[in-house]
């Protein structure tokens, strides 16, 4: 009992200290607005869960308004899964409506754009049809903005990435407004670190993937994270100068 007890504090310590940089991030990046209608990137991974939890509980409150959907995006030709029914009961218990769309593409087919030999990478093209699915539900439901899960620490491996392979000091924009449509793309969680997410998504006992992408680890990103991962050894602090940067710089607002 008194386990349980101390687990129990745990979990609420840690939900005010999420809720708290969940809300900063908000305020800092002008993220939500009264009236918005959010739509939300569930893949079934702790990242997006948190997110959905935090974005649902915070529409409850009366500043500011704003309506919450859910998304989840089958891959019929990706070998991962996670159990529809325990996304749809997330959602349920949250107060939240859950779509489920179903799409494939061929490994190693070119889609349109310019750099073919970035379209040819599964991961590239998984996320391209994720997103189109996402941009068109959104414009179906009438939605203003899609959240997305990606918490500080992929936001700072982004950063590295971009720097090593493509020349250039950038990442993911905590707010990115969309040129061609009226959309905005919101990341909600930037300013939360993934070990906090680990922890929480442990005491509160979300469910896992029941299988992982067989591509996860076969990636530059992944490479990235062990060179992360040794940066933060070498330096505890690098974290917080790599964010300040990217403030400074205004890299984290794309209007």
């Amino acid at each position: 009992m008194e386990k349980l007890n101390n687990e129990d504090k745990e979990s609420r310590r840690l939900w005010h200290r999420l809720n708290e940089r969940f809300v900063k991030a908000m305020a800092t990046y002008h993220l939500i607005e009264d009236d918005d209608h959010i739509l939300v990137g569930l893949s079934g991974g702790k990242d997006s869960l948190l997110l959905l939890e935090l974005l649902a509980c915070r529409s409850r409150i009366s500043h500011p308004r704003f309506k919450v959907d859910a998304l989840h995006v089958r891959m019929e030709n990706i070998h991962y899964e996670t159990d529809t029914s325990y996304l749809q009961q997330f959602c349920d218990d949250l107060g939240v409506t859950l779509h489920v769309r179903t799409t494939r593409f061929e490994v190693g087919s070119v889609e349109t754009g310019k750099d073919a030999r970035r379209q040819k990478q599964p991961c590239f093209l998984c996320s391209w049809n994720r997103r189109k699915q996402m941009f068109n539900l959104a414009q179906e439901l009438g939605c203003n903005k899609i959240a997305l899960g990606h918490h500080q620490d992929d936001l700072l491996h982004t950063t590295l990435m971009n720097l090593t392979f493509q020349g250039r000091f950038d990442t993911m924009p905590a707010l990115l407004k969309m040129r061609k449509m009226p959309l905005s793309i919101i990341r909600p969680l930037c300013m939360i670190e993934e070990k906090d997410i680990k922890t929480y998504a442990a005491l509160q006992g979300y469910q896992k993937q029941q299988k992982i992408c067989p591509y996860e680890t076969n990636s530059h990103r992944a490479d990235i994270k062990e060179i992360y991962d040794a940066i933060e050894r070498m330096n505890p602090e690098a974290r917080y100068s790599m964010w300040n940067a990217l403030n400074a710089d205004n890299k984290l607002i794309e209007e």
